[in-house]
Order: structure tokens, then C-alpha cells, then sequence
């Protein structure tokens, strides 16, 4: 056995002890999710706003914008499942063909612009754990979406994700959301206003931001309008209806001027204070995996009705 081979043994034993303590020390400091099973449970979970400031949110029914999973419009299910993780229904909370399709475009793009989070991992991430990009952090997303997935239905994981997700400045969930940009209960939501808000998902702090790019987000909520049709969740008459509409964004072209004014009244302050170059704070845009897109299984008892007539 030559140097050079002992050496490259002795480099992969080091690796594989290291990743099992990775492992055993994710097992043993993850907390339950059985709690979650229950309806009636409420946690607090620590959020930061776009200055980068945390602040406590209620997560469960104690919080006033809280949306039961039977109150969502099953358009608002299904254009974030659609948009989002097409697979939803198929995968046990990790889905490896999106995965290696990932892998396969960031390898091809040299970058790492492709995410292939599922639902259920954003859950458990968004509830549990930091943003921090490490190994440490992966494994343990990992690790409570399969337990998630064991112990929670489908139809409660996706009423968890939808109430938790950032959709604007401190604004997150779609019960706040739907009030935000809509001035409406979430329960009122036409599929175009569901397109709306799941169009936003994947960045709502830069790149789908609607203060920044309205005409952007549109353009991605007619796609999902697009994929709504095509899975058959909208009539070809409903979809007509649906493209047709532009949303009443009235109070967000209201909040867009205020933000502006705001925004213009800090630059003038920090600039007396601060007048280099770069001192302004950046925002950072918000990550959603987007996996593959493909035809959903078969509906199952906890899944959305397809049928708008039906619901």
C-alpha cells in the first residue's frame, strides 16, 4: 500500500467522522414536531424585517392573520404547489429528481442559482432553523422535513408553509398578505390575487419584488395562471376570467409612495451623517427552492379539489 493511498484513506476517515458528527449532533438538538400535529398549537418564531432587525410572530391560530387550512382558496394551494414544488404530493419531503436536475443546471450555469427545496423543507426551515448556508444547517432541514413528513399530513404542512411565508415588508403569511396588498380575508382571494402572492415567493424582497417590478410579477402570475389551467384547476372559462383581471392594487401603489418618501427622507438623513459611497443599507432577497414542474399524482384525500366549481 503506497503513501499516497494511506494518505487519501486516512483524508476519507476524517471526512466520513466528521459528517457523522454532523449528523449525530443534528439528531440529538433538533426539537419535535409532533406539537404541530395539533390545530390548536401556536409557536413563536423569531423574523427579521428588511433592515435586518428580528422581531417575534405568532405562529398558530393565537395570531389575528392566521388562515385555517379549509379557509385558503384551493387556488392558492395550488399555485404555490405548482409554482413551487410540483411534486408535493409524490415526494416524502425531499425530492431527488429535482435535486439532481439542480445540481445538473448550477453545474451547467456555474453558479448556484437553482434551488430544490420542497414545501416541506421550506416549512421546517421557516419554523425551526436559521438562513445560514452550511452543512450543519442542510442536513438538519433535512432531517425535520422527513420527520414532518412522518408525523404531519400534507394538508397540514402546506397550511403551516402558507402562514409563514414572506410576502413584503413584515409581512408574512398569506392571511396578512391577502389584507396587505388586497384588503381582503384570505378566504376572498380571486385565482388571480393567489397567482399574485404565490408569484412573489421566490424573492419578494428583490426580484419579485412588486414595489420594484410590478410588471415582473405579473408576468410570473400568468404563468402560474397558465400551469392552474393546464392541471385543471381552472375552467378555460375561469382562466380567461382570471388573465382578464388586474388586480385592485390601489393600496400597494399607495404603500409604494410612502415607501418611496421614506426611503427618500432616510437617504437624506444618513447622507448628512454618512456621506460615503455604499452606505446605504441593501436588501437581501428571500430564497424559495423552486423544483422541478410536473404533472402532480392524483388527488388525495388531503389534497386541493381541482375542481373551482367544487370547492
Amino acid at each position: 500500500m503506497s503513501a499516497a493511498f494511506k494518505r487519501l484513506l486516512l483524508l476519507l476517515l476524517i471526512l466520513l467522522t466528521i459528517a457523522g458528527g454532523i449528523i449525530g449532533f443534528a439528531f440529538v438538538s433538533l426539537p419535535s414536531v409532533t406539537p404541530l400535529k395539533k390545530r390548536s398549537f401556536s409557536m413563536t418564531i423569531q423574523v427579521k424585517d428588511w433592515q435586518g432587525n428580528f422581531h417575534p410572530l405568532v405562529v398558530g391560530p393565537k395570531n389575528p392573520s392566521w388562515v385555517g387550512g379549509k379557509s385558503i382558496p384551493a387556488e392558492m394551494k395550488w399555485s404555490v404547489i405548482l409554482a413551487e414544488d410540483a411534486n408535493f404530493y409524490r415526494h416524502e419531503g425531499i425530492d431527488v429528481k429535482a435535486i439532481k436536475k439542480a445540481i445538473q443546471y448550477d453545474l451547467e450555469q456555474q453558479s448556484l442559482a437553482r434551488g430544490a427545496s420542497t414545501i416541506t423543507q421550506q416549512t421546517a426551515k421557516n419554523l425551526f432553523l436559521s438562513r445560514e448556508k452550511s452543512l450543519s444547517r442542510k442536513v438538519r432541514e433535512l432531517i425535520l422535513a422527513k420527520r414532518m413528513e412522518q408525523e404531519l399530513t400534507k394538508g397540514r404542512i402546506l397550511e403551516l408553509y402558507l402562514n409563514v411565508v414572506e410576502l413584503g415588508p413584515m409581512v408574512y403569511g398569506i392571511g396578512h398578505g391577502a389584507r396587505y396588498y388586497f384588503n381582503k380575508p384570505a378566504s376572498a382571494l380571486t385565482p388571480r390575487e393567489c397567482s399574485f402572492l404565490a408569484a412573489m415567493l421566490p424573492g419578494p424582497r428583490v426580484a419579485y419584488n412588486p414595489y420594484r417590478d410590478i410588471d415582473k410579477v405579473m408576468h410570473r402570475s400568468e404563468m402560474i395562471l397558465k400551469l392552474l389551467r393546464k392541471r385543471g384547476v381552472l375552467s378555460e372559462e375561469e382562466y380567461r376570467r382570471a388573465v382578464a383581471e388586474t388586480p385592485n392594487i390601489a393600496g400597494l401603489q399607495r404603500k409604494v409612495d410612502e415607501s418611496i418618501k421614506k426611503e427618500e427622507a432616510f437617504q437624506n438623513v444618513s447622507s448628512a451623517v454618512r456621506p460615503e459611497p455604499g452606505s446605504e443599507p441593501t436588501s437581501q432577497e428571500g430564497s424559495a427552492g423552486s423544483a422541478e414542474r410536473s404533472t402532480v399524482a392524483e388527488p388525495k384525500v388531503d389534497e386541493p379539489a381541482t375542481s373551482a366549481t367544487g370547492q
